[in-house]
């Protein structure tokens, strides 16, 4: 029987848009699958407009294509398209980081140190779902800390694409456990404000998650079975 999910009728819109954005991101709807309407109208009990909005969204974002004749489909990239996402991506983040790293108010500072911890206590209970949403907001977070609206809204159409490849890459747990390292590192340059340091570790982290991501797309073990959308 399909789970059903309950979304109460307060912003809705927006609960369905997050709702199905973690669907997406942690392959619950598989990469390259059709999302069926009707299957996950019944499961977050909501009527196909809202659903057929949030898609809408979420194909603006880059997480879904809308394809003529065979309707909403689950972005699925090929290799050539990992290569040439995060090419840009470690630019784009080092850029975040080095600037981050000149701009940061001590506010922000501490709510990044806040939610390192945060993150790291959900590494330590194996929580892969609550550390990949902590994981976000702290990129997201040096992201918008480097003060450039431009970067902030390049960044936030392309890093969108990968965002489910990324989590999956932290399903290995020796690749997770250095990605922590990696943000210890990261939390270390911010606080010392070192620019040059947050460029460095940010475009290294960028490095080894594609590399990670390839290794896993040329073993067949990226994207996986489940498929709630179809």
């Amino acid at each position: 029987m399909a789970e059903i999910i309950e979304i109460s009728r307060i912003a809705l819109h927006d609960q369905v848009v997050a709702r199905l954005r973690t669907m997406l991101v942690e392959g619950r709807i598989a990469p390259g699958a059709k999302l069926n309407e009707r299957t996950l109208s019944e499961q977050l009990r909501v009527s196909r407009t809202p659903l057929r909005e949030a898609i809408k969204l979420l194909a603006a974002e880059g997480l879904v294509d809308l394809l003529p004749n065979r309707g909403a489909i689950a972005v699925k990239l090929t290799e050539t398209d990992v290569l040439n996402t995060f090419e840009v991506l470690a630019e784009l983040e080092g850029m975040s980081g080095e600037l981050a790293a000149k701009r940061i108010s001590d506010e922000k500072l501490s709510e990044f140190r806040a939610l390192h911890y945060e993150m790291l206590a959900c590494f330590e209970r194996q929580d892969l779902s609550g550390y990949y949403r902590l994981n976000a907001m702290i990129h997201t977070l040096i992201n918008e800390a480097a003060g450039n609206p431009v970067l902030v809204s390049t960044y936030k159409s392309i890093n969108a694409r990968v965002q489910s490849l990324r989590f999956r890459t932290n399903q290995n747990a020796a690749k997770w456990k250095r990605a922590i390292k990696e943000h210890d590192v990261m939390l270390e340059a911010m606080t010392a404000r070192d620019s040059a340091g947050m460029r460095q570790i940010l475009v290294q982290h960028l490095d080894n998650k594609r590399d990670s991501v390839l290794a896993l797309m040329r073993a067949g073990d990226i994207y996986p079975l489940a498929n709630l959308g179809a």
